[in-house]
């Protein structure tokens, strides 16, 4: 076997120039050659198979195994090559990997035109060649099944027929017969059963093999096997003794295609023996790009590009394409708040440093990202797409309130194969350039043009592997383990540049009007990530542990310290873990007595708009258990596909109304003539989103508010009962609906 290393620069010699012409034109450059593929070939100039090594196996010096020159291993089984026992076995593993991980790719990507495959594997007479490579023994055990179907079927029938038959001889010479009725009764009849057979030996191996092959490197197994089979731990350990149990069943078998199967098995357990393969056409399983094929197997691991994610978002609308993105959960929210993940794989050669421009790229991916989120809710052309990814929930890349954006998780992921051995573990990447950062403003975290690149690691074999093996289950375990690594990975690297504070109102404090008052200050540094069901308001607040920083910082803690409490707050803890709660104000009922009076007889040609609530809690949320702690009463718009009896209002019945009071009843309750009475001191449309968050319980659609100023009272009491009644019968509205009256209308119901 030859050994060759993708991309590193051969000095053109007689040896390597055999070796590489199977490959046909070859880069030479200043008397050098390099091959640009990744797998293998049989070379018929040299009658041995050619490995061409993944480049992610050189370091920075172009060392192989990080101590071995590629010149020196290219001859495998030469004396003078110093690979040692583990690193010669990694080898052989590292080609059945990139095998599958070739052919698992041909298979997701049959358009592509990377991928060069011609296959022989298989035992025969004829031209021959010497191989001793694990791979070529472990396509000739799977092709072997496919090949020899009518064999496989002669012996188990040859096996079975007559099984369970009794001897009748043997039994009536060794057993006891009983009298029944006249006639005997054996109990213990021998039957025609073998003690030992040792061609079913033979295929329970053989199939325990395919077995083992499918469940350890994923190759196919859809034989139908009539046997008990040596599986898990107790393959494992048959391994070792497979060779010698082998040989002592060897002379057991006289048919061709039975020596050819026990060869074909003894070989597997003996990876150095020497197998006999047909060679009468050349056969090679290469790919012209493996970045490519790199990249395909982190989108698969990940669970990326695929049908549920946004098109804008994988082919953005200025021609670039994000290699990698998933939702999982946010860096800064507390609860499954899902954000976009941004990812981008470089197949490097260990430690190349990541270039200006695949950076520009990251931050532009980011910046698009962004904007997207923001079209869909500034944007009212929207498509049904985008009104659908609108409605999963809010908006949790910008606050309104504090004008300030949510951090955008990005990375690099490349490969890296330091040693010989398969772990699951994403790491940071083994230098000093592991984050990158591009803003315009410094000590501003949450403000859009602040971008963040990590760039981490992954074990190369591992990841080959897995992709290879094409197991669900185990892909999604791993999936879940790394994005939940990625986001703690982030969250660390960010405390360690930041200090976060979670923060709330103080007693009494309007938290929106204050941080309106400090908008400048406290700019880029304030972000409302908690979606958090309280009237109590949470804040995160950021700032740059960089000591240059440190008067600012003390400045932005002693502005906020009249009108906030605040504390430290890990990235993704409940700040109510750290936070006082706060006494909200308590509801005070104004006595009647002190009530402003209003005649009615002064508002002619204005309206008292006449509503309901439904409950307590209801009349709470009206009188101040709102995000504002502002008084206000709310009217849902009647949306499209509304039906009459919702209680909603078509825009148009509000259209031209000058409402100046509003009077409230408790639903249900009409007969009591029981009421309060507000007056308005302006209005407000807000959407489904805004209600949410001034804790609206279910709101559906968008809504006409009036905001009060004082709770009032009139000169005279008015029949709220009769009204309701007359509307129903008269205007044909349903209970519960708003009902608008003028001055001059409703002094016929003064009581």
């Amino acid at each position: 076997m030859r050994i060759l290393i993708e991309e590193h620069p051969y000095e053109a010699t007689d040896e390597i120039l055999k070796v590489v012409s199977e490959l046909g034109p070859t880069i030479s450059v200043g008397g050098k050659v390099s091959v640009g593929y990744v797998g293998y070939y049989y070379n018929t100039a040299i009658k041995d198979c050619v490995f061409i090594l993944p480049k992610v196996l050189l370091d920075e010096d172009g060392k192989a195994f990080g101590k071995h020159d590629p010149e020196t291993i290219v001859h495998l089984e030469s004396k003078e090559n110093p690979l040692d026992e583990d690193e010669r076995r990694f080898i052989y593993e590292l080609s059945v990997w990139i095998y599958r991980a070739i052919s698992v790719f041909k298979e997701r990507n049959k358009e592509s035109k990377i991928v060069l495959h011609e296959r022989i594997a298989e035992i025969g007479h004829g031209q021959r060649r010497l191989s001793n490579t694990f791979l070529d023994i472990l396509l000739s055990l799977e092709q072997f099944y496919k090949d020899n179907q009518d064999f496989f079927f002669f012996v188990i029938k040859n096996q079975h027929s007559g099984h369970n038959k009794i001897n009748w001889t043997k039994t009536i010479t060794h057993s006891q017969a009983f009298l029944q009725n006249g006639a005997p009764i054996y109990l213990n009849p021998v039957n025609k059963c073998r003690q030992v057979n040792f061609d079913e030996e033979l295929m329970v191996i053989y199939f325990s093999i395919l077995n083992y092959l499918h469940n350890e490197y994923g190759f196919p197994f859809d034989a139908d096997c009539h046997y008990e089979l040596i599986s898990g731990h107790q393959f494992k350990s048959f391994l070792k003794m497979g060779k010698t149990r082998l040989q002592e069943i060897k002379y057991k078998y006289f048919s061709d295609k039975a020596l050819e199967l026990w060869e074909l098995c003894h070989a597997f357990f003996d990876e150095a023996r020497q197998i006999l393969i047909n060679t009468r056409q050349k056969e090679y399983l290469l790919v012209k790009s493996f970045e490519i094929v790199f990249e395909d197997i982190i989108d698969d691991l990940l669970g990326g590009r695929n049908d549920e994610l946004p098109k804008e978002l994988q082919e953005q609308p200025d021609g670039k394409q994000v290699d990698h993105l998933f939702r999982y959960k946010s860096l800064t929210e507390t609860d499954n708040e899902k954000i976009y993940y941004i990812g981008d794989s470089k197949y490097y050669k260990r430690n190349t440093p990541i270039g200006k421009e695949a950076l520009y790229k990251q931050f532009t991916y980011a910046r698009n990202v962004i904007q997207w989120n923001l079209d869909l809710f500034l944007d009212e052309s929207k498509t049904k797409e985008q009104s659908e990814e609108r409605a999963k929930g809010t908006n949790i890349l910008r606050d309104d309130v504090t004008e300030g954006y949510n951090i955008i998780p990005n990375f690099f992921i490349s490969a890296k194969q330091q040693d010989l051995k398969m772990h699951s573990d994403i790491e940071w990447i083994d230098k000093d350039n592991k984050d990158f950062a591009s803003r315009q403003f410094e000590n501003r975290l949450f403000d859009r043009d602040t971008l963040l690149v990590c760039h981490y690691d992954v074990n190369f074999l591992y990841v080959v592997a897995l992709y290879g093996r094409k197991n669900e289950g185990i892909k999604a375990t791993w999936r879940e383990k790394v994005k939940a690594q990625f986001r703690r990975e982030i969250q660390t690297m960010l405390q360690d540049k930041y200090t976060f504070y979670a923060m709330t109102p103080r007693e009494g404090i309007n938290s929106e009007d204050f941080l309106k008052t400090n908008f400048q200050q406290l700019l880029g540094k304030v972000f409302t990530p908690y979606h958090i069901e309280s009237p109590q308001p949470y804040y995160s607040l950021a700032l740059d542990n960089d000591p240059k920083y440190n008067d600012e910082n003390d400045l932005v803690l002693t502005l906020l310290e009249p009108g906030f409490h605040y504390e430290k707050c890990a990235l993704g803890q409940d700040p109510r873990e750290v936070l006082p709660s706060v006494v909200q104000p308590t509801i005070i009922v104004t006595p009647p007595s002190l009530l402003t009076m209003h005649h009615i007889q002064r508002y002619p040609n204005q309206y008292f708009l006449i509503g309901c609530y439904h409950s307590d809690e209801q009349l709470d949320w009206i009188m101040g258990k709102n995000d504002k702690k502002t008084n206000l009463y709310n009217v849902r718009l009647k949306r499209r596909g509304d039906t009459a009896s919702d209680g909603a209002l078509q825009p148009k019945h509000l259209k031209g109304k000058d409402v100046v009071f509003v009077v409230l009843y408790k639903f249900g309750e009409e007969d009591k003539n029981e009421y309060r009475l507000f007056h308005v001191h302006h209005n407000a449309t807000m959407n489904e989103e805004r209600m949410r968050k001034s804790l609206y319980p279910n709101p559906q659609g968008n809504y006409f508010c009036f905001v009060f100023d004082e709770e009032v009272q009139l000169s005279q009491h008015i029949d709220i009962s009769t009204i309701i009644t007359d509307a129903i019968k008269n205007d044909d509205i349903v209970p519960g609906t708003p009902i608008f009256k003028t001055g001059i209308e409703l002094q016929d119901y003064l009581r």
